[in-house]
């Protein structure tokens, strides 16, 4: 329909003689470059001409019409035998071909009609060959470019998530803050009504001294007249008057005493609703009371009966080791571990909130302990064995009873997650650390709190005690370490040097030496009596979480528990 709307047809009209109106035409003389079609034509075929003519000029523009188109002009065989040997190299035999050839011809064994010439699709498939070329040349350029930009993409990527995290940590920060501030005012608002108190107790003993001051003033100046008095009269008269005496004796013993005053003035604020300060039940004064069940913290001067041990004993081999078994401990990542004193036990804590008891190296599992309502940081056992201290998410700290296969007391005081725990010596104590940058001091005898140490401002990420001491050693997010006396609570040393966030600190067999690890995998040995850094190593880039050092007290061990999972042996 459409093709038929755009066709033109010649009618045939008769103009009739009276509609000229006597209007003469003029000739319109012929031009040689215009010249119109035969009769026998009509318009469509006209229009159809133009527009093939229309679409060869377009199809000439294109692009593909644009190339040159291949020459179809044969070529002889030996014009393409040269150009092939031309082409690949083959000089000496194109050197004896032509010897042989132009030879042939000036005998005049060749002759023109039985050589023959060369297909064009020969020259054709040069030409694609060619084509081909330049688009695989420019295809590679294509896969460069798309590898540029795949870079580019995965640099961008990764700026993205690392400024996601650190805005996820600024904002974990900022709500740490808050909740300090709203603790701190709580913990303001906690001391208002005893510093009330404290205020109308001065104004009290001010009132009650400028009333005894008058009263002394008063008093002096009755005495002052009398005695006057009685000096002229024993001049004039003689006479003596101890009558008068007496009564400023009564009435002194008499008078308003300071007591029956205080007694008066707490008699009106108990009327007016003012609570009285009491010394007795300052909650102040008793953190320093004693438990009646209280332990004994044992003496510093007692010696380490390991250290014989170190004597004549050999470094540790680091070669000929194998894996022996694995085990599938838990469903989650395994946090923690701890080896018994005395047999060949383990324990293993994980983020799925159970702790297990395995046998080893046969890896049968003796017990499994469930209690905690959050992943469990850190495990340790009584000196004797026979209990297990667990901390975990769930900001409290539980001691286990193997005896009884059963918690048998929950500590709780921390106000975020508890990261570890240790065992002093005489097993009565055990120390705590957590995220609320604060460590804990915790007697199993009273199950109280004897002390929390305060000094970190930032995570306490692990502590221990240092064997048959009262010494405590914690690293802390605020890339310092720091001795405490346990039984006093009280900062000794703050050792300063790490760059960055202290993962983990630990003492050897003699306490002479302290090694500690941080978030960027450097390792640091210190001094305890020059409180100075010995030897620093940069075990990097990814994080150490823990350190020990060896029996022999000669290497340190380095663990990593990044990425790689290596394990870094670095001698003393």
């Amino acid at each position: 329909m459409e093709g038929e709307r755009d066709n033109y047809y010649l009618e045939q009209i008769t103009i009739t003689d009276g509609s000229e109106d006597g209007y003469e035409y003029e000739e319109i003389p012929a031009d040689d470059d215009f010249s119109l079609p035969d009769g026998d034509e009509d318009l469509v075929r006209a229009v159809q001409t133009v527009q093939e003519q229309a679409e060869n000029v377009q199809s000439y523009r294109s692009p593909l019409s644009s190339q040159r188109p291949v020459s179809h002009r044969p070529e002889v065989v030996d014009d393409f035998l040269r150009n092939f040997l031309i082409k690949m190299g083959m000089m000496k035999t194109l050197e004896c071909f032509q010897t042989e050839w132009y030879e042939m011809m000036q005998k005049g064994l060749l002759e023109p009609e039985a050589v023959g010439l060369v297909p064009d699709v020969y020259a054709h498939n040069q030409m694609l060959n060619s084509e081909i070329k330049n688009l695989k040349k420019e295809v590679d350029t294509y896969k460069l470019a798309a590898s540029k930009a795949r870079e580019s993409m995965v640099k961008l990527q990764k700026e993205r998530d690392f400024h996601r995290m650190h805005h996820k940590r600024v904002a974990q920060e900022k709500n740490k803050l808050i909740n300090d501030i709203k603790r701190l005012k709580a913990h303001y608002a906690s001391y208002e009504p005893l510093l009330r108190q404290l205020h109308e107790k001065y104004q009290m003993v001010l009132r009650q001294k400028m009333l005894t001051s008058l009263e002394r003033d008063r008093a002096v100046g009755e005495v002052t007249g009398l005695q006057a008095t009685i000096k002229n009269l024993e001049s004039g008269l003689k006479i003596e008057l101890p009558v008068k005496k007496d009564e400023i004796k009564h009435k002194k013993e008499n008078g308003p005493t300071q007591k029956a005053i205080q007694e008066a003035r707490e008699r009106e604020l108990l009327q007016e609703g003012v609570a009285l300060y009491n010394p007795e039940k300052d909650p102040n004064k008793q953190i320093g009371k004693r438990h009646p069940k209280d332990s004994e913290f044992p003496q510093d001067t007692r010696v380490n009966p390991r250290l014989s041990q170190l004597k004549g004993k050999s470094s540790l081999k680091m070669s000929g080791h194998c894996l022996s078994n694995t085990l599938k401990a838990h469903e989650l990542a395994v946090s923690c571990l701890a080896l018994h004193p005395r047999k060949e036990i383990l324990v293993t804590a994980s983020d799925d909130r159970l702790w297990k008891m395995w046998s080893i190296p046969n890896g049968e599992i003796i017990m499994t302990g469930e209690g905690h309502s959050d992943w469990i940081s850190g495990c340790c056992y009584h000196p004797n064995g026979t209990k297990l201290a667990t901390c975990s998410g769930d900001t409290t700290v539980r001691i286990w009873d193997f005896a009884k296969s059963e918690c048998i007391l929950t500590l709780e005081g921390h106000t975020h997650a508890v990261w570890g725990c240790s065992w002093h010596t005489c097993g009565d104590f055990l120390a705590s650390c957590s995220l609320d940058n604060n460590s804990k001091i915790w007697d199993l005898n009273s199950e109280r709190c004897r002390h929390t140490m305060r000094g970190h401002v930032d995570s306490v990420n692990s502590i221990e005690f240092l064997p048959y001491s009262n010494i405590v050693l914690t690293s802390s997010a605020d890339k310092t370490l720091s001795l405490w006396d346990a039984r006093m609570g009280a900062c000794a040393q703050t050792f300063y040097g790490h760059l960055h966030s202290c993962n983990y600190a630990t003492f050897n067999m003699k306490g002479d030496t302290i090694a500690s690890c941080d978030s960027y995998g450097v390792l640091k040995l210190w001094d305890v009596r020059k409180v100075s850094a010995m030897l620093s190593i940069d075990a990097g880039p990814h994080p150490g979480n823990q350190v020990a050092f060896d029996p022999s007290d000669k290497h340190c061990k380095h663990l990593s528990r990044g990425l790689t999972g290596k394990l870094h042996i670095q001698s003393q």
